[in-house]
């Protein structure tokens, strides 16, 4: 029998990421495609779920584009997040509001991607020490939760503990975390949901209303002292509290007082179920959980493995595991009360 020589294959190639096909090129034809006369300018911002892009315009100020995750959101969910912030609008709420084109719609198409022209707004990160700045962002609060629960969204998703906690541990089990720290994960993310759902079961008066449900300090622009809220994209349903906690930082005294100083300006507006304080920590924890599988979960999107090498690493699951640790002992702690 002859020899027959055996070629090898060269490996294959993983398949190209969809945001792939944003070369500046593309992207000025997007908008350029929605009405828009570029001037050839293009910034990539920072943003990894979506990708945007701040694009110069002939004769006009710059705008923000935004180009959505493929099949992260349905129409229409980002349909409802675009209504929320025209709701806002229309209550005098400073919220950043997608462009409409002459058709009256917010969401574009161009080829395979859904797409959105927002106005560029500038502003500083509030001053969180500031218990002024609190008050009144406390009332703002106030404001966006009473329109918040007027009524529910119909389609996007609600931050529970099924899916922020057990799914999200669920996939960092499968995927992602070491063989040696598996048994340690998932004791102690069984341990830590355990405690989430008695707290979650104890607070029975407690509303979900549409929320901002991302509105940490980057998402927040100060300008002629009032706060301008920027990015719903998270925006889903979930308890009020969910928007004020990440607005807390330092020890507990600190704490204390300046979330007294948020809800006297919220409750300017409506009342505040204080029953919510017990759900801080709890929604902490599903954060941290949920933030760890966010990760987990795009790490095929070359943009991550760039900008968060620190991922995935021995020491990074070492101080996630103790972090969570550190969070359970927390949640054994007394709930946050309102100063007197």
């Amino acid at each position: 029998m002859a020899n027959v020589a055996i070629k090898d294959e060269p490996p294959s190639k993983p398949p190209e990421h969809a945001f792939a096909k944003l070369t500046p090129d593309y992207v000025l034809q997007a908008v350029e495609a929605q009405g828009f006369e570029t001037d050839g300018r293009m910034l990539a911002l920072n943003s990894y779920e979506n990708r945007v892009y701040q694009v110069g315009l002939e004769d006009a100020e710059p705008v923000i584009v935004k180009f959505y995750r493929p099949d992260r959101w349905s129409a229409d969910q980002i349909q409802e997040e675009h209504d929320f912030t025209f709701e806002l609008e229309e209550h005098e709420l400073s919220a950043v509001t997608p462009w409409l084109n002459s058709h009256k719609k917010s969401l574009l198409k161009y080829e395979d991607f859904m797409l959105t022209v927002f106005p560029r707004r500038g502003g500083r990160a509030p001053e969180l020490d500031n218990l002024d700045n609190l008050y009144t962002l406390g009332q703002c609060m106030g404001r966006m939760h009473l329109i918040g629960q007027s009524k529910p969204f119909k389609y996007r998703t609600s931050l529970d503990i099924e899916t922020y906690g057990q799914q999200s541990m669920d996939y960092v089990l499968e995927h992602m975390i070491p063989d040696y720290l598996r048994e340690a994960y998932e004791s102690l993310c069984n341990d830590l949901l355990l405690v989430i759902r008695e707290r979650f079961a104890a607070c029975d008066s407690v509303k979900w209303i549409r929320t901002h449900t991302d509105c940490h300090i980057g998402n927040i622009l100060w300008r002629d002292d009032a706060p301008h809220f920027v990015d719903f994209d998270d925006a889903r349903m979930a308890p009020a509290i969910q928007d004020l906690w990440m607005l807390l930082s330092g020890d507990r005294f600190q704490q204390t007082a300046q979330m007294s100083e948020i809800i006297e300006g919220y409750e300017v507006f409506q009342p505040f179920n204080t029953q919510e304080l017990k759900l801080i920590e709890p929604l902490r924890t599903l954060r941290m959980m949920h933030y760890c599988a966010w990760l987990s979960r795009r790490w095929d999107d070359p943009a991550f493995p760039l900008h968060f090498s620190w991922f995935n690493t021995e020491r990074y699951w070492g101080e996630h595991i103790l972090e969570l640790r550190e969070q359970f002992a927390i949640l054994q702690e007394p709930t946050l009360q309102l100063a007197p």
